[in-house]
């Protein structure tokens, strides 16, 4: 009985100090985001070169915890120039990036366009086409939303770490519309495949 009791009171001690210790995180480095227009708050994040979420959902249990060093920071959003960051992070550190994505001036506008209507689960999945990040999937989903793409066979990918990676190849026409729709399975982190986006 003693025994018993002395066993459940280290484990209370033990839960008790693991609460403690993320309540008052000394070890782990915290990034936030603050983005002035809708571009920069629904642009896409990497850290380290892996998709982490888009800038606007990234806080409270989707926070980045960092540990301590050197750490590459990027936010994408189609049609505008890459913001990108290098930071050293200290122990317990918060720093916070505030993001300013320019227009890229020079991406040529299509004569003709196709539209691309995207419906995926979870919504915050990472769409890219031909190799290139265009935003999340709940960007293109919806009354008065859609991906414009160029008439022609376009890559689709679509990928969220702790998910398996979707592809699947597109053949759209001028002025034609065309819905995608998936649910992305739960998988391994390995499974999700990279989630780097080409220049």
């Amino acid at each position: 009985m003693l025994k018993s009791l002395l066993v459940t009171a280290l484990i209370w001690c033990f839960v008790g100090l693991g609460t403690a210790l993320a309540a008052d995180n000394q070890i782990l480095a915290e990034v936030r985001f603050s983005g002035a227009t809708s571009v920069e708050r629904n642009a896409g994040v990497w850290v380290d070169g892996q998709y982490v979420g888009y800038l606007d959902e990234l806080k409270g249990d989707k926070q980045i915890l960092l540990l301590p060093g050197k750490h590459e920071i990027a936010v994408r959003q189609a049609g505008y120039k890459d913001f990108s960051d290098e930071s050293v992070l200290e122990p317990g550190q918060v720093v916070m990036l505030k993001v300013r994505l320019m227009k890229d001036a020079a991406l040529p506008m299509p004569k003709e366009t196709a539209e691309l209507k995207i419906s995926v689960k979870p919504g915050r999945a990472a769409v890219f086409i031909d190799g290139r990040f265009l935003g999340h999937a709940d960007e293109f989903n919806g009354m008065g939303r859609g991906l414009l793409v160029t008439p022609d066979t376009h890559r689709v990918r679509i990928a969220l770490p702790g998910y398996q990676t979707f592809e699947t190849e597109v053949t759209v026409r001028p002025n034609q519309k065309l819905k995608i729709e998936t649910e992305l399975v739960k998988g391994s982190i390995t499974e999700a495949g990279p989630m780097i986006s080409e220049k």
